[in-house]
């Protein structure tokens, strides 16, 4: 039963490469998972050797070759950005299962530095499939690409509940305030990136137009991440001298691939990913201290919210417009500055998993950086939902605190 996986296995470190944001040097994917492995490896005091599942986006062979390990569990789910929050989820049950006692849990993707060497000169677009259902019958009409898919779901979320580009705009302002208490985000200071600092929802109404109503601010960055969480049995959790973040409830859904297959652009299938991992842990969205949601676009993140239940449909926004996700609010949101501000690197997903992991372990920035408050919350419970494709496939956990 899927109560009986609540709690079966925790969360004991999590860490990210040397390298993230804009590195002076193109790095590869296979750099950046290492060395976020080496660092989830020292942080936690487990070594290399001791991790028996091996758990990433299509790259598990390579990584386990580099680092000489002969897994008994490998898993290599690779459906987007919630890709690492079903692997979290296939973990716990591995483990349960007693089949593994360590899984990794890694990513790494150069979405910048690989901008210098792919499609360059080359007259040919990227990832354009002629046999794919989308390149025959969605590109030709302009239905290609993030932002256009993603414009679609704000507009008609605009139309059905009277909502506007404004209202969601609100969700990159207070996103980018946590930004500016992460001095690890690209945009945390104009000292560190002449695009970073403080926004107003006058700068992201004027930012420059990328799809229609989507503004340049509307949208996620494009950078190099890596991250690695150590997920592992309980009688480990208790033996290791980091702290351990349970796993209460864990769930995943799919709704569509081609986004003009959705049935609702105003509705995802993080409902049934959300109710999957409520039911295991026990809890429900009333029970959440805090969030970290896939913002990819600001649309995103605000039907995120309602398909959570945080919010009313129609009114997630307000979760960010009234200041309650923003730093000192009732509801911390995002709090390392999200896709937005922080990091994206492509897939997401894993920075989700490493910013809910310090919270909860008390581990995050608490201060002492320009004079800055910090921003460690007194969370106790997470809700943690990552979103891959156009709004198509959703993973989600439930977290809490030891």
């Amino acid at each position: 039963m899927p109560g009986e996986l609540s709690r079966a296995a925790a969360i004991v470190g999590a860490a990210e490469a040397d390298w993230i944001g804009y590195p002076e040097q193109p790095k590869t994917a296979l750099q950046l998972h290492i060395s976020a492995i080496k660092n989830v490896s020292k942080q936690t005091g487990i070594p290399i050797s001791a991790i028996d599942g091996i758990f990433s986006a299509g790259f598990s062979s390579a990584i386990a070759e580099h680092l000489g390990l002969h897994p008994a569990y490998i898993d290599t789910t690779s459906v987007g950005g919630c890709s690492f929050e079903m692997h979290v989820h296939h973990a716990l049950a591995a483990i349960h299962a007693g089949i593994i006692n360590v899984a990794l849990v890694t990513h790494g993707e150069n979405g910048w530095s690989s901008r210098a060497t792919r499609g360059a000169g080359t007259g040919r677009a990227r990832g354009m499939d002629p046999w794919d259902p989308g390149s025959q019958f969605s590109n030709p009409y302009g239905v290609s690409g993030a932002p256009s898919n993603y414009s679609h779901a704000m507009t008609r979320h605009n139309h059905r509940y009277g909502t506007t580009p404004e209202d969601f705009g609100h969700i990159a302002v207070v996103t980018r305030q946590w930004a500016t208490l992460n001095p690890r985000a690209v945009m945390f200071s104009k000292e560190t990136n002449p695009a970073g600092g403080p926004i107003t929802i006058d700068d992201v109404n004027n930012a420059r137009l990328v799809s229609w109503p989507l503004t340049l601010l509307h949208c996620c960055l494009v950078t190099d991440h890596g991250g690695a969480v150590l997920v592992v049995s309980p009688e480990i959790a208790r033996s290791v001298k980091t702290k351990p973040v349970w796993i209460a409830g864990a769930g995943e859904s799919m709704s569509h691939s081609n986004m003009l297959e959705m049935g609702d652009f105003t509705a995802t299938s993080a409902a049934a990913s959300s109710a999957a991992a409520y039911k295991m842990a026990g809890m429900g969205p009333e029970d959440m201290e805090m969030a970290m949601l896939y913002d990819s676009f600001t649309v995103t993140a605000g039907i995120t919210a309602e398909m959570l239940g945080l919010a009313p449909r129609g009114e997630g926004f307000r979760l960010w417009k009234d200041g309650h996700a923003a730093p000192g609010g009732k509801f911390p949101m995002n709090t390392n500055g999200g896709g937005l501000s922080f990091n994206h690197s492509g897939m997401y997903g894993m920075q989700l998993l490493v910013e809910a992991y310090r919270q909860l372990s008390g581990t995050a920035e608490d201060g002492g950086f320009s004079g800055l408050p910090g921003k460690q919350t007194k969370a106790r419970s997470c809700i943690v939902n990552g979103t891959g494709g156009s709004l198509s496939t959703t993973g989600t956990l439930v977290l809490v605190a030891d």
